[in-house]
């Protein structure tokens, strides 16, 4: 169950968010239904590391790998293929600075920022995944726990068309903005799951 929310996770931040993040393929505001098309199919290509025309778990444990190598290669400064404790010491510092830098914009913005959480991919549920996760569950519409390109193409168009609140098969930055509305009023409306299931 677990891989399957992580899986799921993984490909709801990559379709929920882009899909309909993206301005239209000429760069305006405006995204066409064929632009979000286009924008899924590059998502899924992206996404689907062996190319078996679906994801899975092994498109996930692919996934993982190269960002384990990355950021391996980010920490190995002079790349001997090993980190010395001063290549530690230097990333630690980073992070360190990294982490006031962020405290000092968080105390900037005030009170305007008290009471905001970032859940990060946990959907703000407690759980992994959250909304996305069962967003994705849905998405494998055929229950084998992969999601095929067509699956993967539903999900965006649906996404796309709960956006076009005209149904003029375009979706504007207000109508982007409405739907992540929507979906935030969704998720705060959300009754907490029950603590003995």
């Amino acid at each position: 169950m677990n891989k399957k929310i992580s899986l799921f996770t993984l490909a709801a931040a990559l379709v929920a968010v882009p899909v309909l993040a993206a301005p239209g393929a000429d760069g305006n505001a405006v995204q066409t239904r064929a632009d979000a098309q286009a924008r899924a199919t590059q998502m899924f290509a992206k996404m689907d590391a062996n190319k078996d025309g679906k994801l899975d778990a092994t498109d996930r444990a692919a996934q993982r790998a190269e960002r384990q190598a990355k950021r391996f290669a980010s920490l190995d400064a002079d790349g001997n293929g090993s980190i010395s404790k001063a290549e530690w010491d230097k990333h630690g510092a980073d992070r360190a600075a990294k982490r006031a830098e962020r405290g000092e914009k968080r105390a900037e913005a005030g009170e305007a920022g008290e009471g905001k959480r970032h859940h990060g991919m946990r959907g703000g549920h407690g759980k992994r995944g959250g909304h996305h996760g069962m967003m994705m569950g849905k998405a494998d519409t055929d229950g084998d726990k992969a999601i095929s390109q067509a699956e993967f193409q539903t999900a965006a168009m649906a996404r796309f068309d709960a956006a076009d609140a005209n149904k003029d098969g375009q979706v504007t930055a207000e109508e982007r903005q409405a739907q992540r509305g929507a979906w935030r009023a969704k998720r705060g409306a959300a009754p907490a799951a029950p603590a003995n299931q």
